[in-house]
Formats: structure tokens, sequence, C-alpha cells
């Protein structure tokens, strides 16, 4: 499935999408755990039993950004019925990669052996991430490191292919510091994994910045063909930054999208 603005207004018309989508009220407030190499936060509503979880990867060019940059995504997932976690990691140049993508792996062998602990479901956890959050989970999901996830929620990189991202002339700022060695580029791919299986229900969403559509594209096409279940949303109406802040808001057409795609997955 492909969602543009006329497919998302055809699908609320025809009530394929929740009816009544809860707005995010006051701001919850996590509980906070070492899960060795960084810290999380879990958050859950009161009396929480069983919920579906939200597992989120924070964006910031593999450099920066913390785990409590989440504006209104926690709020309105628990008004849904979602538990939220969002993890910190490792960041370059203290670690590589091939590192922070051990540690999202980390992160997400602890929350799937504790969150019951917290009125969470570990056998309905979707892993979601932004920009360089968004290849990590990407990453990670692609190969196989996070076993048991119910589904993948990919917000905006151009990271999918990096050889072909190179050879469409992308390989440039934050991208040719970070993959600097063609050697690794393979191995760094979330693409390089798709094929000869099928993964976790994926919805993919992509903003206007430069070269979003064009690999986001292309990956839907490549899980497409094996056999996986996509969902891609045209989020050329938001920039980088807001397709990423606006999550939560809820008016906001991706996460309206976005929690039917829950919905449908976990729900």
């Amino acid at each position: 499935m492909t969602i543009d603005r006329r497919t998302l207004l055809l699908a609320s018309m025809s009530t394929l999408l929740p009816a009544g989508v809860l707005a995010a009220q006051d701001k919850p407030s996590p509980e906070t755990f070492d899960y060795g190499p960084a810290k999380l936060d879990i958050y859950a509503p009161d009396g929480a039993r069983n919920l579906p979880v939200v597992f989120f990867v924070h964006g910031g060019a593999w450099r920066f950004g913390k785990r409590s940059q989440v504006n209104a995504k926690p709020a309105f997932l628990l008004a849904n019925g979602f538990c939220f976690v969002s993890i910190d990691y490792r960041m370059l140049p203290q670690a590589d990669v091939a590192t922070q993508a051990g540690d999202v792996e980390k992160a997400y062998a602890y929350v799937r052996a504790n969150i019951a602990q917290h009125g969470g479901d570990p056998n309905r956890i979707v892993g979601m991430g932004h920009s360089a959050g968004c290849h990590l989970i990407a990453l990670t999901g692609m190969r196989g490191e996070l076993p048991g996830v119910a589904g993948l929620l990919l917000d905006d990189t151009r990271a999918y292919d990096l050889a072909a991202l190179a050879k469409n002339g992308g390989m440039v700022r934050a991208y040719s510091r970070v993959f600097s060695d063609p050697s690794q580029w393979a191995v760094l791919s979330p693409a390089s994994y798709v094929d000869g299986r099928k993964h976790p229900p994926t919805f993919i969403a992509y903003s206007r910045a430069d070269g979003r559509g064009e690999q986001s594209t292309a990956f839907a096409e490549r899980l497409r063909a094996s056999g996986t279940d996509v969902t891609l949303f045209d989020g050329s109406a938001y920039t980088h930054t807001s397709i990423n802040r606006d999550f939560g808001e809820g008016d906001d057409a991706l996460t309206i999208a976005a929690l039917a795609f829950l919905k449908s997955t976990v729900g």
C-alpha cells in the first residue's frame, strides 16, 4: 500500500483508519533503566497490562540526540493503548555505526525481557526510528537481530542502500563522514538483508528532504518483492524535522496513518 494525501482522505472517509483517534493529554513521566551500554525510558499507562509496545530510536546523524527528544509520541501512544520506550545509544565518535546497531539490539533484548513488568506485551513490539534511528532500526530489523519484533515503523532516512546512495551522488555531508569506508557499505545497508525471506510488516515514511522519496520507494519495492507487507507513506508535505516532530499530534496525517498500521499489526 502507498499512502498519499488522497489515499489517506479516502481511507478516513471509508473508516479504514481508526475513528476517534485520541489526542495526547498530559506529558507522561518515564521510568529510566540502564540496559548496559546506555539508558532507556519506559512510558506506560497506569494499570497497564499486556499492551503493545513502540520501541523508539532517536535520530541525530549518528552523532547527536538523546532519548528524551520524543515530543508528543509518549503521550499520544499511551492515550491510544500502547507502552512506549525510547533509548539512548552510544554516539560517534565513541562508537561506530556497527556498535550502535549492537546497542539497539541490547536495548531491545532488555525491553523484551522486562516490559511485561511494566504492562507491555513482549510479543507485540514494533520498532520505530527517525533519521539515523530509522537506519538503525531498519538495519537490526532486516538482519533478524530484533527477535520476535512484530513490525517496523521507519521514519525518513536515505541510508537503506549505501552503495546505491553513493552511485546516485547522495554520499555527502553526514553520510560521507559516517560511512567513509566503502567496504562496510553492504554490511551496514538494511537492503542487503532483504532478499530471500519475508520480513515483519513495515511502514516506511519519507519527507521531501533530498533523496528520501527515491531511497524509501526503492527499499519498499525490494521488501515487497520478498513478500513483506509494506505501507509506503508519501510525506512530501513534511520537512525532515517536522515528519518526526509532528508525530503524535492528533490531526497529523502521518500519525493517523501510522496508528492505523500499528493497530492492524499489534492492536
